[in-house]
């Protein structure tokens, strides 16, 4: 008995060695890899400085994403021998861990539902062609030729502003036309950022697409939807006819796009760079378009960092320097916020740094022009800029150097909340210019109108249309809310700040033509009043009397709390003053 239990765990352990053996055989090539980037300085839980083991290393080798643009290492050069016996072996290594995409709430309501049939026959509704850049800062105009001609030719939004100087969140409301507080989506990451909170809060059956589409509208995503979008895992959306979008593309090249439900990577060459790729696409959808009215929003990922020009335009603009303002290295005044007062006069390194910068930032832009010109060629050549409005706008701006800032966002100051909006189309005066403060939750409810329809209630924001056209209305709203989660420390965030680029803790604001009001979480307040103070280097917010304190924390919290358009509508309206002690 004893001989027959020794022989039964002999040939157990025999079987455990030998699958212990083919285990070891099939993960090999993957632990070479690994080991190769351990030997050249990877290491795990290094993703904060730009050295991850998984991050910067293995999944770019073996996933064939790009390096991460806070990468601090080279990749290591591996065969494709190896890389392929490795994704034979275990095809998930190296792969960022997916959560099962997130549900929709069971209460969230279509806004297909909740907007009535458009009034316009099929035939008279017009096109509309929305160009979103990403990070782009109103001092990038100038060098924009094709978006100056709109600027002559149709309407400019001169207080234009967005309810987040981040991506994710002012995303978010251009597509709902909600705040951050009524989408749910704070940041690009985590639990309340990203395309998963996006869905998670029933956001994806609120979009403008679902309400065109809906009215018989085609309707394309090109570019960059969502971040934490993935193209291989999280596929179409809902509301889009034509779906052709990419994940993290900053770098304009080796980058996979989901071309409606089939994912295409695209390499180094001079034509795959993604501006022109993207431009090509919107080229063929109007062209293909024949009958149904069609909506487009081509989203680049152009300028934002690492501001990578097209090979055409890597010499242009030899000795551009970043603008020079009265804020452009100016000391904080001994009242500012604590996370701005620590910051030093800026170096004569990282000021050359700013302005290469700044100069790789208008090469890239010339891309998005170009494609601004190709698109209204193409509209004239078929018949149809008679009856298609261009928009074209920015999810935030940019800060480069003002307030001794390096580069970057999230700010109250208006080198980050406040972007272009200019718009050409039938029925809109040349060279019009429209005072009245406006957001980017008055996209979704202005291409809703646009489209013959009559915007849902529960919109926070309110159409522009009746601006657009030369309209005095009359109880149009006084202030702007700017709502914003800090401070940041996702490294994986593409955003995710720079050393002494800024990175504010939470705060909420409003800003009017004359002014703007910040309360932090910590308790600091900020004012500047923008008339005598219009680069906003002055806290004047001691100076303020009691009930001017007390108006401005009364409406702004009116309008934090808002939750439909009958409700913000009323909460922006203000008959504050300034009061001083």
């Amino acid at each position: 008995m004893r001989a027959r239990s020794t022989l039964l765990a002999f040939l157990l352990a025999l079987g455990l060695a030998h699958s212990a053996t083919r285990a070891l055989a099939q993960t090999a090539p993957c632990e070479q890899i690994a080991t190769t980037c351990r030997s050249a300085g990877f290491v795990q839980g290094g993703a904060q400085v730009g050295n991850g083991l998984v991050i910067d290393c293995i999944r770019p080798i073996v996933q064939g994403t790009p390096a991460r643009r806070k990468a601090t290492l080279p990749v290591p050069q591996i065969s494709p021998q190896l890389v392929a016996a490795c994704k034979t072996s275990n095809p998930s290594f190296g792969a960022v861990a997916q959560q099962p995409p997130p549900q929709a709430p069971a209460n969230a309501v279509n806004i297909a539902s909740l907007v009535q049939p458009s009034r316009l026959p099929r035939a008279e509704r017009p096109n509309i062609v929305f160009v979103l850049t990403d990070d782009l800062a109103l001092n990038l105009v100038p060098y924009m030729p094709h978006v100056q001609e709109m600027q002559t030719n149709g309407a400019t939004f001169e207080n234009y502003f967005v309810t987040d100087s981040l991506c994710c969140p002012s995303r978010s409301s251009i597509f709902t036309g909600k705040y951050p507080h009524d989408t749910g989506v704070y940041k690009n990451t985590g639990a309340d950022g990203g395309y998963g909170a996006f869905v998670a809060h029933g956001n994806a059956s609120q979009t403008f697409a679902v309400a065109l589409q809906t009215a018989g509208y085609k309707t394309a995503m090109l570019g960059k939807y969502l971040n934490m979008y993935h193209p291989a895992v999280d596929g179409v959306q809902r509301g889009w006819s034509e779906w052709d979008v990419a994940g993290e593309a900053y770098r304009e090249f080796n980058y996979i796009l989901n071309q409606n439900g089939t994912t295409k990577n695209y390499g180094s060459d001079p034509a795959d760079y993604l501006t022109d790729v993207l431009s090509g696409i919107a080229d063929n959808f109007i062209r293909s378009t024949a009958r149904d009215p069609f909506f487009i929003e081509i989203a680049t990922f152009a300028p934002h960092a690492p501001y990578i020009p097209a090979p055409r335009d890597a010499g242009a603009m030899p000795g551009l320097t970043a603008p020079r303002t009265p804020a452009f290295n100016a000391a904080p005044d001994a009242t500012a916020a604590k996370w701005l007062l620590a910051h030093t006069e800026l170096t004569d390194a990282e000021i050359a740094k700013i302005d290469g910068d700044f100069r790789k930032r208008a090469q890239s832009v010339l891309a998005v022009d170009a494609m601004i010109a190709r698109l209204k060629a193409t509209l004239v050549a078929t018949g149809k800029d008679r009856n298609t409005y261009l928009v074209f706008s920015s999810d935030n701006g940019y800060h480069m150097g003002e307030h001794r800032l390096m580069p970057g966002k999230m700010t109250a100051y208006d080198t980050d909340i406040h972007v272009p909006l200019i718009v050409t189309g039938p029925g809109i005066l040349p060279g019009l210019k429209i005072a009245e403060v406006a957001q980017n939750v008055d996209l979704a409810p202005t291409f809703i109108e646009l489209a013959g329809m009559t915007p849902p209630s529960g919109i926070d924001g309110r159409s522009l249309a009746p601006l657009m056209r030369g309209a005095t209305v009359a109880d149009w709203r006084d202030v702007a809310l700017v709502e914003h989660r800090g401070p940041h420390d996702d490294a994986n965030d593409p955003d995710a700040p720079i050393l002494r680029s800024g990175n504010p803790t939470t705060y909420e604001a409003i800003r009017s033509n004359t002014f703007v009001y910040v309360e932090y979480a910590d308790g600091e307040r900020e004012y500047h009043d923008r008339v005598a103070d219009p680069n906003e280097l002055t806290n004047a917010f001691t100076t303020l009397s009691d009930e001017a304190k007390a108006a401005l924390h009364a409406m702004l919290a009116a309008v934090q709390n808002c939750h439909d358009g009958n409700a913000c509508q009323a909460a922006e309206r203000s008959t504050f003053s300034v009061t001083r002690r």
